[in-house]
């Protein structure tokens, strides 16, 4: 089951809409002519602990309008997503994808006016028996 959202508890999705971290420090802007797209959470060992619910971006929709200084880079495992997170607060921002490297997975709880605990229905991301690691 893939979401796809144009608004979030009647709050509309911009065409290019603004995110930031909890401080501030960290702002973007994101290409979502079509809204949320594959909206998701993923139960790998990373996701899990930090509890986000992620949309993707194609890599060209991330646009850092601040604090490209203040993002901090975390890899593990094949190291190839790469993470990102405000050095200052430490809310992660966004992540290129393990499973879509052509893609960007982003914090839905940082877009501006939007909370994300009023989507239902979220489909989990099998990250525990990712693709990539099947022989």
């Amino acid at each position: 089951m893939t979401i796809n959202l144009k608004e979030v508890d009647g709050i509309k999705i911009l065409p290019k809409h603004k995110a930031s971290c909890h401080c501030g420090a960290v702002e973007i802007e994101l290409d979502l002519p079509d809204g949320l797209i594959d909206v998701r959470r993923c139960d790998c060992s990373m996701c899990r602990r930090r509890g986000a619910i992620a949309a993707s971006v194609p890599l060209s929709g991330i646009h850092i309008l601040k604090g490209s200084g203040a993002l901090k880079l975390y890899q593990f495992n094949t190291m190839t997503a790469k993470h990102y997170f405000c050095s200052h607060c430490g809310i992660y921002t966004h992540h290129q994808r393990r499973s879509n490297p052509t893609q960007y997975g982003f914090n839905v709880a940082c877009l501006e006016g939007i909370n994300p605990l009023k989507i239902e229905g979220i489909p989990t991301y099998d990250g525990v028996n990712h693709p990539a690691d099947r022989k």
